[in-house]
């Protein structure tokens, strides 16, 4: 079986989407599926440094570049419009068997969507939380007519939506589209590497007092993320010790408000912005640190709660990250309502009883550890596209046990 991925992005400027469908396609290929990536070069403000129009080696992934249109309006640059892609997909997409098409509200998902319907190539798409009531309500007029226009379409054709949890397929559910969905979580193809007593290193590092509490927040500096509650809560805990690490980069304007909270908060000098982090560093900081925190308007899933998890580090989500629901039932760490008195009172009981929250880290650990495997979750997305390539659209029915 030939899958082709198509996604607007793999650069990890664009954060966890671009990780989890790295990781995905490189489970497929080490199960015996034929699978590729066709995206664009883009790269956030910048261009990837890669060869296009041909298939390379990247992250281990074989995968085609194309050229992002790179206008100075942002807007435009974001929508990732490539004519090459265009050209290079209307000349080889019968070459596959399926099309899985991730995200949505830009140009290569649209296209590639569209393309599939016009040469009777089946395909899946999975929105990557973009069909979430929260990500929707964002530029709502816009969005609202993109999708009337064109989106809707493109999804009532497609085989099946993959969502993530439960969460997701509630919120496409109300949008009444035609085609099934199906819930398979995401993953991690590696586990993280163990950086012996990382707790030690990374208070070295940062110059913090070896019995130091550090709470994380890693993410793309996004006004989605949540901060704004995160840091006046963490100003209620006047009479705490922390540090608060904040890792992960956004736009020079949203970086300056940040800025300008912690000194109003007064809380600029308990804080370290460390800016964008990846490999051994970031690992240190997520094995170093004695909370995760991601205060969330809309998460569908959260790789970067999923490396937490797995690792061992407690969490604290709110309602609105896609994996909330799964450490709330299973007393994998704390799960606060997104506003600044909860989120107070939930890194307060994590402050004032550290021995609990180690407690549900090891629990994370283990429960992670055996829900979260790519090579078991590859198995259940190759039976999707199984069904989706041996049966006729009208015809397709999907019943599969959710193992989220």
């Amino acid at each position: 079986m030939k899958i082709l991925h198509v996604i607007p992005s793999v650069s990890p400027a664009r954060g966890g989407t671009s990780r989890a469908v790295l990781d995905m396609v490189r489970a497929l290929v080490a199960s015996g599926i034929d699978a590729e990536i066709a995206t664009t070069n883009d790269d956030g403000d910048n261009l990837l440094d890669v060869p296009l129009g041909k298939s390379i080696i990247y992250d281990r992934v074989p995968t085609y570049f194309f050229s992002r249109f790179s206008p100075q309006l942002p807007a435009v640059r974001e929508f990732a419009f490539s004519g090459s892609f265009t050209t290079w997909l209307f000349q080889n997409i019968t070459k596959y068997d399926l099309i899985h098409v991730h995200a949505l509200f830009s140009y290569t998902s649209t296209v590639a969507m569209s393309l599939a319907r016009l040469k009777g190539v089946p395909y899946i798409t999975t929105p990557h939380g973009l069909l979430c009531e929260w990500s929707l309500q964002q530029s709502a007029q816009k969005k609202q007519a993109y999708l009337k226009l064109i989106e809707r379409a493109n999804l009532d054709r497609a085989r099946a939506i993959h969502v993530t949890c439960e969460q997701e397929r509630d919120d496409v559910a109300a949008l009444n589209l035609k085609s099934p969905t199906s819930i398979l979580p995401l993953a991690l193809t590696e586990m993280p590497v163990a950086i012996p007593d990382a707790a030690n290193l990374l208070r070295q590092s940062l110059n913090c007092p070896a019995d130091e509490p550090i709470i994380l927040f890693l993410a793309r500096l996004h006004y989605k993320k949540g901060l704004d509650y995160l840091i006046p809560a963490l100003c209620q805990l006047k009479d705490r010790r922390f540090t608060l690490v904040i890792a992960g980069t956004g736009t020079p304007a949203y970086e300056a408000e940040i800025q300008a909270l912690l000194k109003t908060t007064g809380i600029e000098n308990r804080t370290r912005m460390v800016g964008f982090v990846e490999g051994t560093q970031k690992d240190l900081l997520i094995q170093g640190a004695d909370l995760f925190a991601l205060t969330s308007h809309s998460e569908n899933f959260g790789i970067a709660v999923l490396e937490a998890l797995i690792i061992g580090t407690p969490v604290l989500l709110t309602p609105g990250v896609g994996l909330a629901s799964v450490v709330r039932d299973n007393n994998l760490g704390y799960v606060a309502d997104l506003n600044i008195d909860a989120i107070a009172q939930a890194l307060d009981r994590h402050l004032s009883d550290p021995y609990r929250s180690k407690l549900m880290g090891e629990r994370a650990r283990q429960f992670a550890i055996a829900n979260y495997d790519w090579d078991k979750i590859a198995v259940d997305l190759i039976r999707v596209y199984q069904e989706i390539a041996i049966v006729a659209p009208d015809g397709l029915t999907i019943d599969r046990q959710n193992i989220v």
